[in-house]
């Protein structure tokens, strides 16, 4: 199952200001701009972003929780990062809980939720075209989440959810790599492909394959920096 044509109107997900200062300071504290141990003063931060402090206070006390930054106790926040033995740790935990998903989901998706799933693929398929890597980032997150509802698992979504959350920062790093969206579609290919076939096995591999090639990319795309 190849792309086709991308639906129309299809507009980059609308995020808070909280969620847009999270995701800039996570790619920039990934990327180097801030290195393990720098201070990380609200004011200052507020200043550079163009917000008030509680947008920066919130993006902050979230990015705690992916292991990017550490918040002091009367001395304020500075830039910290998980041991690789810790970000390998979250990766097979990851990798595990959205195998799960995927199988349940091979299962148990409507037509509804498979045609949503394909629809979502397709436009995929149109972002690996045009190159961007940002909203490529914002429809993969969409074509992952239609098969953590597709598994109909409310509590499994919540744990694959939560996980998912303190390692955005990461997934989202790995697609800067070049010909990373490419591949990264044609791994969600096979997994469509299994999940519309109702192979529960299959799905599985293939999630738990394409979650491990994602950590190996990340980690490539680091070394090469």
């Amino acid at each position: 199952m190849r792309a086709r044509a991308a639906d129309p109107g299809e507009t980059p997900v609308r995020r808070t200001r909280t969620e847009d200062l999270r995701l800039q300071l996570a790619d920039e504290i990934v990327r180097g701009v801030f290195a393990p141990g720098d201070p990380l003063d609200e004011a200052g931060l507020a200043a550079r972003y163009g917000v008030s402090r509680t947008p920066v206070r919130e993006a902050l006390r979230q990015l705690a929780a992916s292991g990017l930054v550490e918040i002091r106790p009367h001395r304020g926040a500075i830039v910290t990062r998980p041991s690789e033995s810790r970000l390998m740790e979250m990766f097979i935990v990851m990798a595990e809980l959205e195998s799960l998903c995927a199988a349940l989901a091979a299962e148990a998706m409507s037509l509804l939720e498979r045609r949503e799933l394909e629809r979502v693929h397709r436009v995929l398929g149109e972002l690996v075209k045009s190159g961007d890597p940002l909203r490529y980032a914002e429809a993969n997150e969409r074509f992952h989440g239609a098969i953590y509802a597709g598994a109909h698992n409310g509590y499994l979504a919540e744990l694959t959810l939560a996980t998912r959350a303190r390692l955005a920062p990461f997934r989202r790093a790995q697609f800067r790599r070049v010909g990373r969206l490419a591949d990264s579609f044609d791994e969600h290919d096979r997994i469509v492909e299994s999940i519309l076939r109702g192979d529960r096995d299959q799905a599985t591999r293939e999630m738990r394959s394409h979650i491990g090639t994602v950590k190996e990319a990340f980690d490539r795309y680091m070394e090469g920096r």
